[in-house]
């Protein structure tokens, strides 16, 4: 019940910008205009061992932080069209630099069960799929893999420094039965909707290099990409 009453919230309701609060737009023209910035290559710092290369649409800051926690946590399922927008656009500036070939495989970085049940919904799948939609009408074959499972529970990760976060996610995912053929057929993309420290997605790659006999397939040229990442890891790659 409470998943169907975020989706009728979510995309029948909101009134006002979910960046900025102006009334009378989900998204107003300046806010979805912070979103769609050139992508870049993003780091953490530190950097975690075994992170890919990361590239990032956007800053965690000001009218982007606003529409990410509008979404995520206020239940505006309505902006997820604008985000995965910004999430194909990061897709496709880390995809033009890897090797292989065949379709785009978006593999989303799962919620704890508790934060999806609490949420009514997966972010980052959302988003993921609006992305893989976008990147579809633009004339790339891509499709979204939701492979990765949580084997464990792990502990809120908020308030958590960079180390603390590596020791929570530490053999957390793994690849579910059947997703390593799938993983086989194509360039992966490890995709969410935020980098902070980088431990999810090191630990998601991780998962999938471990996959098994598609691990050499899936592990040549993995690639991630966020909607944003903290502006700190911008920072280190402007020279």
């Amino acid at each position: 019940m409470r998943g169907w009453r975020r989706e009728f919230v979510g995309l029948v309701l909101p009134v006002a910008c979910g960046g900025c609060g102006r009334p009378r737009a989900l998204l107003c023209e300046e806010c979805a205009e912070d979103l769609a910035q050139a992508p870049r290559r993003v780091r953490p710092a530190p950097e975690p061992a075994g992170l890919p290369v990361v590239h990032a649409a956007a800053p965690y800051e000001n009218a982007v932080r606003a529409v990410l926690l509008a979404h995520k946590e206020r239940g505006a399922l309505g902006l997820a069209g604008a985000l995965g927008g910004a999430l194909a656009a990061a897709v496709r500036a880390g995809a033009g630099q890897a090797g292989g070939a065949g379709p785009l495989l978006l593999v989303p970085v799962p919620s704890a069960r508790r934060a999806t049940a609490a949420r009514g919904h997966d972010p980052a799948r959302r988003i993921a799929v609006a992305a893989t939609a976008e990147l579809r009408r633009g004339g790339t074959g891509a499709r979204v893999l939701p492979v990765l499972r949580q084997r464990r529970a792990v502990a809120d990760q908020a308030g958590l420094g960079a180390r603390e976060r590596q020791a929570n996610l530490a053999g957390a995912l793994v690849v579910a039965e059947g997703g390593r053929r799938l993983l086989g057929g194509g360039r992966v993309v490890l995709v969410d909707d935020l980098l902070t420290t980088g431990s999810s997605l090191a630990e998601a790659a991780r998962a999938v290099r471990a996959a098994g006999p598609a691990e050499d397939t899936a592990a040549a040229g993995l690639r991630a990409a966020v909607v944003a990442a903290s502006p700190s890891a911008f920072e280190l790659n402007r020279n």
